[in-house]
């Protein structure tokens, strides 16, 4: 049986593409904690763990009536960014695909009642949330990348049953995975003629103190391992508009577990701003015992049974 061998909350931002000197000039002298800590990230574990595949939860790849999965062989070309052409710019990329495992997700979206589809064209676009991470924890090493949209019509709901999607399908094609929710905690820009004051790395420059108050809460609950407490005061969270509705963070907790998950994170590097927004790497390392599987859907058979119910029977969804 599959199943995930680490996982991570991981920042994307752009700056980290950017040449050391151009950092340092927006850092005013030192450079991003960030850059370094995603080389320590792939010395640490993208080298050394034993795995087959990494699955990103892109929070920057927006779908509207599913959510999707690459299934492509293979994704190569030349990246320019449509929101930041002058810093993200005719990067190259290369990486093997694993279309086992997405059409695995794509079959397994009803019994967790849900829709997950798996596109194989070669033109979908790319996103640097996933590409930005490739090229810090993946280029040059021999493993398989795909990627899953955040479906912008979903609720929490719906990313935890996305998330119990991609939990049961590694487990059912005896993958081993590395699962990145590639996204930011708070995240609220400054205006226009306002942020490039605010560039630096400094948490003075968070666009307010209550966000940042909310992510140093969720960053020490995510060190205890609280993953319960994370999920529980969703709602007092969303008014710091975390990246994405922090559906990446929601989908990787239902691949985990959800709240029976209990890992520990690991920070790399410091919390930074990056205009006005909260970004932090936090690894998770797979606990003794595996990570919790994925809790059942209501309408699965399976959910009475995790209930304690072992000999009840209800209809599949479908």
């Amino acid at each position: 049986m599959g199943e995930v061998v680490g996982a991570g909350l991981l920042a994307h931002v752009p700056t980290i593409m950017l040449p050391e000197e151009t950092r340092r000039e927006l850092n005013q002298g030192p450079d991003f904690t960030l850059v370094d800590a995603l080389h320590q990230l792939r010395r640490d574990v993208f080298e050394t763990l034993d795995y087959d595949t990494v699955v990103v939860l892109d929070s920057h790849w927006f779908t509207t009536v599913e959510f999707v999965v690459t299934a492509q062989d293979r994704r190569a070309g030349l990246f320019t960014a449509e929101e930041l052409p002058r810093g993200m710019c005719r990067i190259p990329y290369d990486w093997v695909g694993d279309p086992e495992l997405a059409w695995a997700m794509d079959r397994l979206d009803a019994k967790h009642s849900t829709w997950m589809t798996a596109i194989d064209d070669p033109y979908l676009p790319m996103y640097y949330a996933t590409l930005n991470l490739w090229k810090f924890l993946g280029e040059g090493l021999d493993k398989r990348w795909i990627s899953v949209s955040v479906a912008q019509t979903g609720e929490l709901e719906d990313f935890l049953r996305a998330g119990r999607v991609i939990g049961d399908a590694i487990a059912e094609t005896d993958r081993k995975v590395l699962v990145l929710a590639s996204g930011a905690l708070s995240h609220t820009f400054w205006k226009l003629r306002q942020l490039r004051d605010h560039e630096a790395a400094g948490v003075e420059h968070i666009r307010t103190p209550e966000a940042y108050a909310a992510d140093m809460d969720r960053i020490a609950w995510f060190n205890d391992g609280d993953h319960a407490r994370v999920l529980e005061t969703m709602p007092e969270f969303m008014p710091y508009r975390p990246e994405a509705m922090f559906a990446h963070y929601l989908m990787m907790a239902g691949a985990l577990g959800e709240e029976a998950n209990t890992s520990r994170a690991r920070q790399y590097g410091d919390y930074e701003n990056s205009i006005g927004t909260g970004q932090v790497h936090l690894w998770f390392d797979r606990p003794e015992g595996g990570f919790p599987r994925p809790k059942a859907t209501p309408e699965d058979p399976e959910y009475l049974r995790q209930m304690g119910n072992p000999g009840a029977d209800v209809p599949a969804a479908g």
